[in-house]
C-alpha cells in the first residue's frame, strides 16, 4: 500500500492530507496547540483515529502514540552520530534514516521490512511517500512519520 503523505500550504498549525494510490484522502491530520506538538489523526471520513503527542523536557526527543484515546507507545529518537535511529516501545519495530534524514526503513523485531519512507524533493511543502507492506500497519507507519516529521520540525 503507499500512501502520499504531504503538509498543507499555509497552515499555522502542523496540518498534513494524505492520499491512497488513487488519489483519494486516506487520513488527515490536524494539528493543536500544546506545549510541543500534538497530532490528532482522522480517516477520511473525519471520523478521530489517534494522536501522536510530543513529551516535552526529555533528553531526546519522545512522541507518545494513541490509538483513539489507548496509549500504546512512545517513538523515541536514538543517540546516533550519523544516521538518524528511532526505537518504538510498543510493538518491537526500528526505524533507520539516511544520513541526509530523506528517506527511511522501519523493520519489525526479527527484521523484515514494515515501510519504507522516502521524502519527496523540490516540493513547496514537506511531501512523503509511505510505502507499506502490509495495510494493518499503514495508521502505525502514518504516526511514525509524523513523529518524526515533528522531531525534524523541533530542530529547524
Amino acid at each position: 500500500m503507499k500512501l502520499i503523505f504531504r503538509q498543507r500550504f499555509f497552515s499555522w498549525l502542523d496540518s498534513y492530507d494524505i492520499y491512497d494510490e488513487t488519489g483519494r484522502t486516506a487520513y488527515s491530520v490536524q494539528g493543536q496547540l500544546a506545549w510541543g506538538h500534538c497530532l490528532k489523526i482522522f480517516d477520511g471520513d473525519g471520523r478521530y483515529l489517534g494522536m501522536v503527542k510530543e513529551r516535552v523536557l526529555t533528553f531526546l526527543p519522545k512522541f507518545e502514540i494513541y490509538l483513539g484515546e489507548t496509549y500504546l507507545g512512545c517513538i523515541q529518537k536514538e543517540f546516533t552520530f550519523f544516521q538518524p535511529r528511532y526505537h518504538i516501545d510498543c510493538c518491537g519495530w526500528d526505524v533507520e534514516g539516511s544520513f541526509l534524514e530523506w528517506d527511511y526503513a522501519i523493520t519489525g523485531p526479527r527484521g523484515e521490512e514494515i515501510a519504507r519512507i522516502t521524502k519527496e524533493l523540490f516540493r513547496m511543502t514537506d511531501t512523503y511517500v509511505i510505502d507499506v507492506v502490509r495495510q494493518e500497519n499503514a495508521l502505525c507507519a502514518l504516526m511514525l512519520v509524523l513523529a518524526i516529521d515533528a522531531e525534524k520540525c523541533s530542530r529547524d
